[in-house]
């Protein structure tokens, strides 16, 4: 896990957790259905950065016997459940409150607070939604930036970005609802925003769910990687021919090789032993996330099998 991500959790959390506590405090002041979505929302995301973090450190553990390829997967998992948080608490609350609002609308009182906090959390969560997009652009190279969401096989910088992507939208939502709702005399708008925000997070939610569980049953690594790993196996002199390269990722840095080589004619048990070391050493130099490899070489005139592990 890179100390740039973890950055970025960081700055999300840092302000969520200030926006949280003044969006409760202009919903305490203005009654706004709205603004309390808002500040249910920004609790949510700072508990989901706590999350993303016990992912980071609890899939760090070492391998051991219950577990021989290590724990890279409990950051995929504790994604799942910050999709889940942000699906229940975030969405469902929100679209709770603003039905309850709706159905038992109450007047709003002076929409100043309401207007200085959605202005002082739009700057914070433009912040670090700033801070997420950097450091996703830097890792994303030539692909579109859909392509590099579903390529991606570290979910931390993403799940933030996409969090505050939809805090912004729905800050902006909730200017609209407090805005419309004075100016039209209308107390039911506010309620409506509120069911407007949550719709945006179960959607999220959703989305991050369908992302996680990609990378929870099994993905393999970018197709840019897998050619790499072909191209060193095949230049090795001693390689007839690359007949299966199988690759899973059991954490944003940590993938699992197993490799189906046909080696040139009569080659002998010591020569093939001594192939595959050079052929795991020419790998491990320029992919280090390649953590276990396993040869499974065939020579052509001994028909013999050798597995590397």
């Amino acid at each position: 896990m890179s100390g740039s991500a973890k950055k970025t959790i960081y700055a999300a959390m840092a302000a969520n957790f200030a926006i949280a506590v003044t969006k409760f405090f202009a919903a305490s002041v203005t009654g706004s259905s709205a603004m309390l979505s808002e500040g249910i929302h920004s609790v949510v995301d700072t508990g989901n950065e706590l999350l993303l973090l016990l992912g980071i450190k609890l899939s760090k553990r070492p391998p051991d016997d219950s577990h021989p390829f290590g724990y890279g997967q409990e950051l995929y998992f504790w994604t799942l459940i910050v999709a889940l948080f942000i699906f229940a608490i975030g969405g469902g609350m929100s679209i709770y409150e603003g039905i309850d609002h709706v159905r038992h609308p109450e007047p709003l009182t002076d929409p100043f607070w309401s207007y200085a906090v959605l202005g002082f959390a739009v700057i914070f969560e433009g912040y670090s939604w700033n801070v997420a997009l950097q450091e996703f652009l830097a890792t994303k190279q030539e692909e579109s930036f859909w392509k590099a969401i579903r390529a991606s096989k570290d979910p931390t910088i993403f799940t933030i970005l996409f969090e505050d992507t939809a805090a912004l939208i729905g800050l902006f939502v909730a200017f609209i609802g407090v805005f419309s709702g004075h100016l039209w005399g209308n107390v039911y708008l506010d309620g409506v925003a509120s069911i407007v925000i949550g719709i945006i997070l179960c959607g999220v939610a959703l989305l991050l769910a369908a992302e996680s569980k990609g990378l929870l049953i099994g993905e393999g690594a970018d197709p840019q990687t897998v050619a790499s790993i072909r191209k060193i196996t095949k230049d090795d002199p001693a390689v007839a021919k690359v007949l299966k390269v199988l690759t899973l990722h059991f954490g944003p840095q940590e993938i699992l090789l197993n490799l189906e080589i046909e080696f040139v004619e009569n080659l002998e048990t010591e020569e093939l032993a001594i192939a595959v070391e050079r052929l795991e050493k020419s790998i491990n130099i320029q992919h280090s996330e390649v953590k276990n490899i396993f040869i499974e070489a065939k020579s052509i005139s001994a028909s013999r099998k050798i597995v590397d592990v």
